[in-house]
């Protein structure tokens, strides 16, 4: 079963030396943290704020092609975790037919936000729990964490 989820924030997390992208579920409570790289960070932060660079980045780019070739994004899915790394599809829908892409979470969503396209977990990702020290973590932060990751 699929669960809709947003985008709850993005903030740094100066153990990993990486970023997190905070997901919530739309209809619950459930929270999942994806750990990402500063240019997907970055990538994610231009799209939240609506922010038009002067030429196409990375992502700028697929939404652009998607979009020539008369396609549609609509959806991604992150569909599991293994070894601590999420998996995703970016799904885009072709002549009538909807086609999976493999791709990491990050780039899935930050082509997402872009096109307004909804995103989903898979429930088993979900239920998964990484340790009690990061749920301790994730419990107890607070508004001002999620700061501007430019």
């Amino acid at each position: 079963m699929l669960r809709e989820m947003k985008i709850e924030g993005l903030l740094f997390d100066p153990r990993s030396n990486m970023y997190i992208l905070l997901l919530k579920e739309v209809n619950g409570h459930e929270t999942l943290p994806i750990w990402i790289g500063k240019p997907e960070a970055d990538s994610i932060a231009l799209a939240l704020g609506k922010i038009v660079t002067p030429r196409p980045l990375t992502h700028d780019l697929l939404k652009n092609i998607i979009y020539e070739l008369k396609m549609k994004v609509t959806k991604v899915v992150i569909t599991e975790i293994i070894d601590n790394t999420y998996y995703a599809g970016l799904y885009i829908e072709k002549e009538g037919t909807e086609i999976p892409i493999d791709s990491r979470p990050s780039d899935a969503i930050a082509v997402a936000i872009r096109v307004n396209a909804p995103i989903f977990v898979d429930e088993n990702v979900i239920t998964y729990r990484n340790s009690d020290e990061l749920e301790d973590w994730l419990k107890n932060l607070k508004p001002e964490d999620f700061g501007n990751v430019m």
